[in-house]
């Protein structure tokens, strides 16, 4: 699992790439910690790489979304596969974020 965080300003930009699973959230927990600690600003999770997620990968993203909103800032998932919107419907999370395509 790979994890670029860029910070643009008023926006902290991530791409994830590789598959989120149980045994990468334990160093993707620690790798986001720039995005929680600017969880006041607009975060863009770019997913175009993003081959898998687990309920492990689930729960930090959900993490990160209730930092966001703890601090008035906002998640915006981009790019997300088929095959993960899948999993974000069967869950629930689908309606909990805010999924761009483009």
């Amino acid at each position: 699992m790979e994890i670029n965080i860029t910070n643009n300003g008023d926006s902290m930009v991530c791409t994830l790439a590789g598959r989120l699973d149980t045994p990468a959230s334990l160093q993707v927990s620690k790798d986001i910690q720039p995005l929680l600690d600017n969880a006041d600003k607009e975060i863009v999770l770019d997913c175009t790489d993003l081959e898998y997620i687990s309920s492990s990968g689930l729960r930090i993203l959900l993490g990160i979304r209730k930092e966001t909103a703890r601090k008035g800032g906002k998640v915006i998932l981009k790019h997300i596969r088929e095959e993960i919107r899948q999993v974000f419907l069967m869950t629930g999370f689908y309606n909990l974020f805010e999924i761009q395509d483009s």
